[in-house]
């Protein structure tokens, strides 16, 4: 008779578990990722959670820039330097930051409201400084053991799920996003095996950045309702999972 199976431990769990982990959101002062931060905080209280932000607000948070390559380094190092002097060791990696709107310029509804500066802040935002952060920070992930690397996404993003057309430049950039995680995935993978990288999708959250799209008949969960939901979800994945688009309910986005 064989023996039970082991239960599987939740891959963030495993990932904040052993001792001298640490966890880093960057956008850690926004809405959704200063809520995934407190909720990392509080389901890991052995780990040390930190944040990133433009303006720090706590003396450990690193400043960082994802419009200014300089201050994604300056960031990548100072943690370098941080995790030798602790003994600690990067494990968490969830990047919350996003762009949709700002005054005066807001998602297109037409071709006809296609705007170059507002595509080059787009694509600034929600695809070239998350390819430096990768490129900054993956080489600061554990070696071995479990690691896992967030970002967060959006359902537009997903080419096959577009039905409605519209958005333009939020779009294109999330597409553009999805592509990085993916193969940044594979190559993560040739340097530990147990790794997780993965793009999620928060739903609608009642933040600054989806308040003015809110509508009737959508759920609009507060930021810490989807924290939770989100950690729920990416703590049931496991290494084969990794390169994947998911919901913050754990189900697959097509690409």
């Amino acid at each position: 008779m064989s023996e039970p199976a082991a239960p599987a431990i939740p891959l963030t769990c495993a990932a904040l578990g052993p001792d001298g982990a640490l966890a880093l959101v960057v956008g850690g002062q926004g809405g959704v990722g200063a809520a995934l931060a407190e909720g990392l905080a509080q389901r890991h209280p052995q780990a040390t959670v930190r944040r990133s932000a433009r303006q720090p607000g706590r003396p450990d948070d690193l400043a960082l820039d994802l419009l200014d390559e300089a201050s994604i380094e300056a960031a990548a190092q100072r943690l370098a330097q941080d995790l030798a002097a602790r003994q600690q060791s990067l494990r968490t990696l969830v990047l919350a930051s996003g762009f949709l709107h700002q005054a005066g310029a807001g998602p297109e509804r037409s071709w006809r409201q296609l705007d170059p500066a507002y595509l080059q802040q787009a694509f600034a935002v929600n695809a070239i400084g998350p390819a430096l952060v990768i490129k900054h920070f993956f080489p600061l992930l554990a070696p071995s053991g479990p690691v896992l690397a967030a970002f967060l996404s959006a359902r537009v993003g997903s080419i096959g799920d577009n039905a409605l057309g519209g958005w333009y430049g939020y779009r294109a950039s999330k597409a553009a996003l999805n592509q990085l995680v993916r193969t940044s995935a594979i190559e993560l993978k040739r340097h530990n095996r147990d790794a997780v990288c993965v793009a999620l999708h928060p739903g609608t959250v009642d933040t600054a950045l989806s308040q003015p799209f809110a509508k009737t008949g959508l759920r609009v969960r507060p930021p810490e309702q989807a924290a939770a939901e989100m950690l729920d979800a990416l703590a049931a994945l496991g290494p084969g999972d990794s390169g994947r688009f998911l919901a913050y309910d754990g189900s697959a986005i097509p690409w």
